[in-house]
């Protein structure tokens, strides 16, 4: 049993829903000046049931105008039982079925209804009228519903009705505060001392006063300073409490009804959603083409959307299909979330359906379609899995999931460590990767260094960098983790190769490496450049710079530059020379250098920047100081 229940009235303008409200509640719901003197319900009011064992009905009413229904479709998304008032002397009208539709589109589960100002009828009456609702209901989620004949003016049945709604709450199933707290805000208003006070049914998680809240699309980072709930200050507001939230610093014009406010940087905002869409059985109009405009309203946002059908040009009543709404304004979704479309002009309820994803990417129509049967029909694993695939080897983050699917949070997390355990996922750099996409980046790194050998025999292997550019986009840091993670392969510093490769020489080549090393052990250290070697032993500059890398690999040389090797045996020499020259001075001038090597200022140089750049020495001016004890 739940605690906290929303109950949200519907009908008929004139059918006696606020009425009943406040004779079940002792509450006027209409607050407005306009409401009381026109006696019409205009905007969304509120009220409180509250019964002796603790439990406590909130309640929405409603507007029952058919100019009104975006006001009305404001309260009905955070609600779980509809009372369905119809007046019996009048019976069922057109606002009474489009509220039926839109309750059936959001897919309230439970619900009771009420015969209004049965005083006004006779009983026979009342039996047709009672008659006339059950066939109206039949095949929707009233069906089989309790109707109870009440009047507001004369307390008829009213007490029958408040055991009804009180057995009914106590079935709806308890919401967890585990989730990320979500408001959609219904109202805002300022209070003098107080300042900026919205309200608005919390759908889930939980907040606390002082915790740090943000108000989306816009992005605006505030404070609680109070909460209540029933007319009460609380501490700590749950999912399934009508909450009234006052916050710090922000003006009541910085806040629109459809804003919602949740946990900062869990909740991301969106232009465009795919959605599965199901046209009303009965819908006003005869087809609804692609690419149409829209009303489309989500919790308590309404907004302009244009419907892009993906395997459709169009929807006749009692139809459905897969789309994506683009719109120009951004909304704030998860999937899971339901929605109502409306006729652009004139409005009418024509349809609505589930949000299932709130960040699609561009993929192949068969692809998205595919995608989009799972996010509707699948598992939540299923679900996980095809979302963190189309992230492809970027990942995404296990706080981007939880505020992109509507999930209780041990749930995700669960499923989210199963995958993991089965390697159907990889957590790479606190990223869910796809294990697919992870088999794949491994082939593909295979393939690009196999391939990379057989057309560079000579090469030790391929830079990191150019391997890099083979995965556009991917995040340097992941492609490092996911690279060091390959058993097949070997990195050397900036360097990539299979580690079943090795440089094989021909023995043409193994010749003109004993060259090589011969005229740089006797040039000792004044070695010639690359292209003066390559000129000595007759090959290409090419040629001599690749056997020289080769050399160097295999520790025979050590590389000085880019142009500049010396065998290693010398360069044990200089070392050596080094540590006995230091061992007696502290400082060391270049010519002091040149003489140690017995070499001239222009190779001296470039050695002494080598040994700068290797943190051997260290340059202060125009002197050295050891730096390698």
């Amino acid at each position: 049993m739940s605690s906290y229940v929303i109950l949200g009235t519907a009908g008929h303008i004139d059918h006696g829903k606020s009425a009943l409200v406040l004779a079940l509640t002792g509450t006027d719901p209409d607050r407005l000046k306009e409401e009381k003197e026109r006696g019409i319900t205009i905007d969304l009011g509120f009220a409180d049931l509250s019964y002796a064992d603790g439990l406590k009905v909130g309640i929405i009413d409603v507007p029952g105008h058919e100019r009104l229904i975006k006001n009305m479709l404001a309260g009905a998304g955070g609600i779980d039982i509809v009372l369905m008032v119809i007046a019996a002397d009048e019976g069922i009208m057109p606002q009474s079925r489009e509220h039926l539709d839109i309750c059936n589109l959001l897919k309230v589960k439970k619900g009771i209804i009420a015969l209004t100002k049965s005083d006004l009828v006779e009983e026979d009456w009342t039996e047709l009228v009672r008659d006339e609702v059950e066939n109206f209901v039949k095949d929707t989620f009233l069906e089989g519903a309790d109707i109870i004949a009440v009047s507001s003016k004369t307390g008829h049945n009213l007490d029958v009705l408040k055991e009804k709604i009180k057995s009914l709450a106590k079935s709806v199933e308890s919401k967890s505060e585990s989730g990320i707290f979500r408001l959609p805000v219904d109202r805002i208003f300022t209070l003098k001392g107080f300042g900026t006070v919205v309200t608005g049914t919390a759908h889930s998680g939980s907040v606390s006063v002082d915790d740090t809240v943000e108000v989306l699309p816009k992005g605006i980072r505030t404070k609680v300073r109070g909460l209540q709930s029933h007319g009460k200050d609380i501490q700590k507001a749950l999912a399934g409490q009508r909450v009234a939230m006052n916050l710090q610093g922000v003006a009541k014009e910085d806040i629109d009804r459809g804003d919602v406010v949740s946990i900062p940087d869990k909740l991301k905002t969106t232009y465009f959603i795919d959605a599965d869409l199901e046209m009303l059985k009965n819908a006003p109009i005869s087809r609804l083409k692609n690419r149409s405009l829209v009303h489309f309203h989500t919790g308590t946002t309404e907004l302009t959307g244009r419907i892009i059908m993906y395997d459709k040009d169009e929807l006749k009543p009692g139809d459905r299909a897969f789309c994506q709404i683009r719109f120009k304004e951004p909304v704030t979704v998860m999937a899971g979330d339901r929605y109502i479309i409306r006729r652009f002009s004139p409005l009418m309820t024509i349809g609505g359906g589930e949000i299932l994803d709130v960040s699609p990417r561009r993929r192949k129509k068969d692809d998205r379609l595919k995608d989009l049967e799972t996010f509707e029909q699948g598992s939540l694993m299923d679900k996980l899995l095809t979302k963190i695939m189309q992230s492809g080897l970027n990942g995404i983050t296990p706080s981007e999931i939880s505020g992109w699917i509507k999930v209780e949070t041990p749930s995700l997390q669960s499923a989210v460590q199963k995958l993991v355990n089965n390697n159907q996922l990889i957590l790479c750099e606190e990223r869910l990767i796809h294990g697919e996409r992870y088999n794949e980046f491994i082939s593909r790194v295979i393939s690009s260094l196999n391939d990379f050998h057989t057309s560079h025999p000579l090469k030790p292997g391929m830079t990191k960098e150019t391997l890099r550019a083979i995965f556009k986009g991917l995040d340097p840091r992941i492609f490092e983790i996911l690279l060091s993670g390959i058993r097949e392969i070997t990195v050397e510093k900036d360097i990539v190769r299979l580690t079943s490769f090795s440089i094989s020489l021909s023995d043409g080549k193994k010749a003109l490496k004993d060259k090589i090393l011969k005229a740089l052990d006797q040039a000792a250290f004044q070695p010639p450049s690359r292209d003066e070697l390559a000129k000595t032993v007759s090959i290409n500059s090419q040629e001599a710079g690749e056997l020289l890398k080769i050399m160097a690999t295999e520790k025979s040389l050590v590389r000085i530059n880019d142009s500049i090797y010396i065998p290693s045996d010398k360069y044990r020499i200089m070392m050596d020379g080094l540590q006995k020259f230091f061992s007696t001075k502290p400082e060391m001038t270049v010519g002091e250098f040149r003489d140690l090597l017995g070499t001239s200022r222009k190779y001296a140089l470039p050695f002494l920047e080598h040994l700068d750049s290797n943190k051997i020495t260290l340059r202060v001016g125009e002197i050295r100081k050891f730096l390698k004890k």
